[in-house]
């Protein structure tokens, strides 16, 4: 399940209707860098409880949303951020073979 897509996420709620603030901020992030609903994987765990244990038991992570690229665990919510703050997250897309849109407005800006 988490090598489905390039990027899954487990959330609480779905992509167009999260149900906690910390999966809103996922998303958010993942659309800020102009990844849509169609690009990626998302899990509600809200829908089936044994996901939402099991997950947290194969990443060894307690929380939800959970987060991998190409199958690899990249944290939550805190850690999502901080990738997006600190710029790893337009490296981080780049070396699954996703270009972010940040990276595509910076190049424009050179040009």
């Amino acid at each position: 399940m988490v090598k489905a897509n390039k990027v899954v996420v487990f959330m609480k709620g779905v992509p167009e209707e999260p149900r906690c603030g910390f999966s809103n901020a996922v998303i958010k992030i993942l659309e800020f860098h102009g990844l849509k609903p169609d690009v990626y994987s998302a899990h509600n765990v809200l829908d089936n409880e044994e996901l939402r244990q099991d997950i947290k038991t194969f990443s060894d992570w307690p929380t939800i949303p959970q987060v991998y690229f190409n199958g690899e665990f990249i944290g939550g919510c805190d850690v999502l951020i901080k990738m997006h703050q600190n710029g790893e997250l337009i490296e981080e897309l780049k070396k699954i073979g996703i270009k972010s849109a940040l990276l595509a407005a910076q190049e424009e800006k050179k040009e």
